[in-house]
């Protein structure tokens, strides 16, 4: 259950995201600036993480002997090869375009239809994951994903406002982050599995700082401009964005299966929902929270189908 959990709050950090992008906006940064100052805090959190980490691991009382040493440390704690850290680097990469994308996508097209762009990553990363074993999604499986859609559409008010605002060029790019973030939940759990979180973790996020930095070079750093408003924001952003999910992932995704965390990244929408309602002041329409709750029902069912048939719960 507590893998679950950890997945489920991972996905409710990127629900804060919108919200805080779009203050950002009001206040004239630009995408660089934005994604930039995150993961910079991202990274410096994340290195922390392991700094403590490790200290911890040193205080811990070991018996005496080379080979018991190596037997009760963490896999993690064992030095990664600079192969295993390209790798998790690369790893990271989808994180960095994810962000990129998505709040360029804020500025073509309302947030309400960028969410349900980016929320197709729930059929996105079955579709990967059904590909990759080469096997077709259960029942429940398929079920989940037609609630989860339907209460995404009625949930972000496409149902209300229609195709008045559509632009080419932001659904584009909405999708692009579906998939980039298919992808990182995917990767998440599949490479170097044996590495620990944290260590995982911090590789991962540096990765996408460094695709970032070659993409926009970082002069907010050297021009002032970090030591505005915009260092409260990166350290939000950085926080709940790119620091928190990835640590979370990483050590959940391996165990409850790339296609399952996808169908549970999908409680951001109504955690996006109420922070545009309470924070950015913004109309929800009765239709919108009706829709959160179907999704809300969507996220269970699965935990609900696996309850019955242990037999404590109603019989489906």
């Amino acid at each position: 259950m507590k893998y679950y959990v950890a997945v489920l709050a991972g996905a409710m950090s990127y629900g804060i995201l919108s919200t805080i992008v779009v203050l950002a906006y009001g206040r004239g940064y630009q995408l660089g600036e934005v994604v930039g100052s995150q993961l910079l805090t991202g990274v410096f959190l994340s290195w922390l993480l392991v700094i403590y980490t490790k200290f911890k691991q040193s205080r811990k009382k070991r018996p005496s002997g080379k080979e018991q040493d190596a037997a009760r440390l963490p896999s993690g704690s064992r030095r990664l090869k600079w192969k295993q850290r390209l790798i998790l680097m690369i790893a990271g990469t989808p994180t960095v375009i994810t962000g990129l994308v998505y709040y360029q996508s804020l500025r073509y097209i309302p947030a309400s239809l960028a969410i349900i762009l980016l929320f197709q990553f729930t059929w996105i990363s079955v579709l990967i994951q059904a590909l990759m074993r080469r096997q077709r999604p259960n029942k429940v499986t398929l079920f989940t994903l037609l609630v989860l859609f339907g209460g995404t559409l009625i949930a972000a008010g496409f149902l209300e406002q229609g195709l008045s605002k559509i632009n080419v060029w932001g659904i584009a790019l909405g999708l692009m982050s579906a998939v980039s973030y298919s992808l990182f939940v995917l990767f998440s759990g599949k490479v170097v599995p044996e590495a620990h979180p944290v260590y995982r973790s911090a590789w991962m996020v540096t990765g996408g700082f460094v695709l970032l930095c070659i993409l926009f070079p970082p002069a907010f750093l050297f021009n002032g401009l970090l030591w505005s408003p915009l260092l409260v924001i990166g350290l939000l952003l950085g926080f709940f964005g790119a620091f928190i999910p990835p640590v979370l992932f990483v050590y959940g995704v391996p165990h409850i299966g790339g296609g399952m965390a996808g169908i549970m990244g999908a409680v951001e929408l109504p955690v996006a929902v109420l922070m545009s309602a309470t924070v950015l002041r913004e109309h929800v329409s009765g239709w919108q929270w009706i829709g959160v709750a179907v999704v809300l029902v969507g996220v269970a069912l699965p935990e609900l189908y696996r309850l019955s048939r242990s037999g404590r719960m109603f019989s489906w």
